[in-house]
């Protein structure tokens, strides 16, 4: 397991006063859009106490209940697995969480990750950033027994599950191929999400005229995660899996906090990621948090120059801008988190990702001269994985090309990624960095441990409780209400609009 020396880092400079000796037109607008030095310092005690508060709320075995729910189990996580893994090998849960996937690796070509929510956006911001970009469509040589990976159950998609089925009807046709061969993973902590329900009832059907109706053909082929209790775990069991089957989702640990329990690392072990890797990164980045002072903590950090920036200067839009095309799932998988987190009792930021430099094409012009409620954190990849692509000279220059011959694109990005940051500074836009030494298992540990711990120090900040989203239960109480009333009428259903 090879690890980066570097870890990340967060320079906030961007968003910070800087002197001026006159009045200038873009003096006055940098004193309004940007933060005081001093206002950081200020807030610096009120982060001691807030990171207490988190660091205790861990410990709690059973919270008060106005306190509830309290869902801080994700930040031990990381490392209490690579402690029993290294006590108990195959025996403790990240051992289980191995095999589970080593077995699915030998038996399938293609795995369906069926889940919604956080059960399916931590495993695919891992598999986004960290695989071949064309991972699916790469011939077996170039990913020995590293199945393609599908993910569904996160809608309720009519066309596009039929179209996964078709695919799947088309090239799994003998199995005893393992090429042809297919499989499913399950992700639902009560097992009562109507999405990814729906979808596994159609996907466990598939599976059966597939491989017939024996259960130990079934169990071979299907990996079941959920909690302790609910719907799928009774159906799993019914199935005829034993209780050891069945990957858990911790108690204490939220669906968008579980990237690192089997909801995320069972698939990134099935497409050969490094999962001890990626639970040393979140480990280390909760280390630093519990033990690094401000300067050193980026936690700490981003957690307060976001909440001041939007507290105090009315930036409550927080564009997350990835400087990778890797990273717009990460970015989608933080937006989640971010905005069930905080998006309570009236409060809260906005979230958005953005794609750079594809997005400046058509966000560019807003966040350059739009409405003045924008933080942009970008998000930086110092290293490239592959060797850099030089632009080259050519026979034809009529695209004035060869004058940049001895650049490469890593060059032209970085050239993007300062012009841009330029030209919102002369415009007093504020701008923060994220800074990511390289793409890798260690990194991506890090950063969404981070992310998830600055979240929650937000939250406190806020006095919003960062776990739970009582607003997400409006929507499913009333579908599910629907869905009972037409299915007692025998009716066929509304169509879209005919429903207040």
């Amino acid at each position: 397991m090879q690890l980066p020396d570097e870890a990340i880092e967060f320079n906030y400079s961007g968003v910070l006063l800087p002197h001026s000796e006159a009045w200038t037109p873009l003096a006055e607008l940098q004193s309004k859009h940007y933060l005081r030095s001093e206002r950081v310092e200020a807030v610096k005690q009120q982060l001691m106490s807030v990171r207490q508060q988190v660091a205790s709320e861990r410990m709690m075995v059973n919270p008060p209940a106005k306190m509830l729910p309290l869902d801080s189990g994700f930040i031990d996580l990381p490392g209490k697995l690579m402690e029993q893994y290294r006590r108990k090998g195959k025996s403790s849960e990240l051992g289980q969480i191995i095999q589970a996937a080593e077995k699915l690796k030998e038996e399938v070509d293609r795995v369906v990750v069926l889940g919604i929510g956080g059960s399916y956006l931590g495993a695919k911001a891992l598999f986004d950033s960290l695989c071949h970009t064309y991972h699916n469509e790469l011939p077996e040589k170039m990913r020995p027994k590293k199945p393609r990976i599908y993910f569904e159950g996160n809608n309720v998609d009519n066309d596009a599950l039929q179209d996964l089925l078709d695919l799947l009807e088309n090239i799994c046709v003998e199995p005893s191929l393992r090429e042809e061969r297919w499989g499913a993973v399950v992700i639902s902590k009560s097992g009562g999400t109507i999405e990814t329900a729906t979808s596994y009832r159609v996907i466990r059907q598939e599976l059966v005229r597939y491989y017939g109706h024996s259960p130990e053909e079934l169990r071979k082929r299907l990996v079941p995660i959920t909690g302790p209790s609910g719907k799928l775990r009774e159906l799993s069991l019914a199935d005829g899996f034993k209780d050891d089957e069945i990957l858990k989702i911790p108690d204490g640990v939220g669906g968008r906090f579980s990237v690192f329990s089997a909801v995320g690392l069972l698939p990134a072990a099935v497409v050969g990621l490094d999962v001890l890797a990626l639970l040393l990164g979140a480990s280390t980045m909760t280390q630093r948090f519990l033990s690094e002072p401000f300067d050193r903590n980026p936690v700490l950090q981003y957690a307060a120059i976001n909440h001041l920036m939007a507290t105090e200067l009315g930036k409550d839009t927080r564009v997350l801008a990835v400087w990778s095309k890797k990273l717009e799932a990460l970015g989608l998988w933080y937006d989640q988190l971010l905005a069930e987190s905080l998006g309570k009792q009236g409060l809260g930021p906005t979230p958005f990702t953005v794609v750079q430099t594809r997005d400046l094409h058509s966000r560019g012009q807003q966040h350059q001269e739009g409405t003045r409620d924008k933080l942009i954190n970008n998000l930086v990849v110092k290293g490239t994985k592959h060797a850099p692509i030089q632009i080259g000279m050519a026979d034809r220059n009529e695209d004035e090309l060869n004058q940049f011959s001895r650049k490469s694109l890593p060059d032209v990005l970085n050239a993007a990624f300062r012009g841009t940051n330029q030209a919102y500074a002369e415009s007093a836009r504020p701008t923060t960095d994220l800074i990511l030494p390289t793409l890798s298992e260690h990194t991506m540990g890090q950063l969404m441990q981070m992310l998830m711990l600055a979240t929650v120090v937000e939250g406190r900040l806020m006095g919003v409780n960062p776990y739970g989203q009582p607003g997400v239960e409006a929507y499913k109480k009333n579908m599910t209400a629907i869905l009972k009333a037409e299915s007692a009428k025998g009716s066929g259903g509304s169509s879209f609009g005919t429903v207040h």
